[in-house]
């Protein structure tokens, strides 16, 4: 997962610098973190046939989602270098997320959502990836996009919530709550979480929480007490103030 994996550090490293107001660690990383962004900077914006995190799903090629991983990480690696004073770097990789976030726009289009693959007219998919825009205020993205999309999902819910994509009924958890995350409104956000907490309230297969399920169903599709559950919170990393709220509380306090 090469887009996947690279992406994936610079948002993660972006997320850090971000929460303590500093950029050190990732400096004393900075030859792979390079690396990594310039990997992007060549293979991100149209990604060739690879798998994703949705690695169950198989590889695809043109990948929409991925694209915005790349695009994303590409911002973050600016953000980091303006953080630790490398202004050209931060210009650079800035402008160059910029362009690729407006390529994408028209890459993606399907008029009144935006596709799973470039190459794949009439299909759809959750834009989970897009969370990060707004969490790390890059603001690559222009806010109709999220708009356009969170329109769309709210036609294509099943009884226990939003399919990952147009190929299967079944979906991730956790990609719900960050879908869900980029509404602009309360109401919206809600609409999309209620049939996921219906699921956890009344599915059949009472295992520890699986984030893989079907939404027709609302079975059991594989995996269960994993992790990943640990993204259902990522809504308060877009709310500062339940952010300070909980921040520093200890399990079970």
């Amino acid at each position: 997962m090469p887009v996947e994996e690279s992406g994936n550090m610079l948002i993660m490293l972006a997320a850090l610098a971000r929460v303590e107001g500093s950029a050190a660690y990732a400096e004393k990383y900075w030859p792979e973190l390079t690396r990594w962004a310039e990997y992007l900077k060549e293979k991100g914006l149209d990604p060739e046939n690879q798998l994703s995190t949705d690695d169950f799903a198989g590889h695809l090629a043109h990948n929409a989602n991925l694209s915005i991983k790349a695009i994303l990480a590409l911002g973050s690696y600016g953000m980091l270098a303006d953080m630790i004073g490398r202004k050209q770097d931060a210009a650079l990789y800035r402008k160059t997320a910029q362009e690729f976030a407006r390529k994408w726009l028209d890459l993606a289009n399907d008029g009144d959502h935006y596709r799973l693959a470039f190459d794949k007219p009439g299909t759809w998919s959750q834009k989970y990836n897009l969370v990060w825009d707004k969490l790390l205020g890059l603001n690559l993205f222009p806010p109709e996009v999220a708009r356009k999309e969170m329109a769309f999902y709210l036609t294509k819910q099943n009884a226990f919530g939003l399919p990952l994509d147009n190929r299967k009924d079944y979906t991730k958890l956790d990609w719900v709550l960050w879908t869900a995350t980029l509404a602009d409104n309360a109401t919206d956000f809600e609409k999309l979480v209620a049939p996921a907490f219906q699921f956890a309230s009344t599915s059949v297969s009472r295992v520890p929480l699986t984030d893989w399920y079907d939404t027709v169903t609302g079975k059991q599709q594989g995996f269960q007490a994993r992790s990943v559950v640990g993204g259902l919170f990522v809504k308060m990393l877009a709310d500062p103030a339940v952010w300070k709220k909980y921040a520093g509380r200890t399990v079970g306090r």
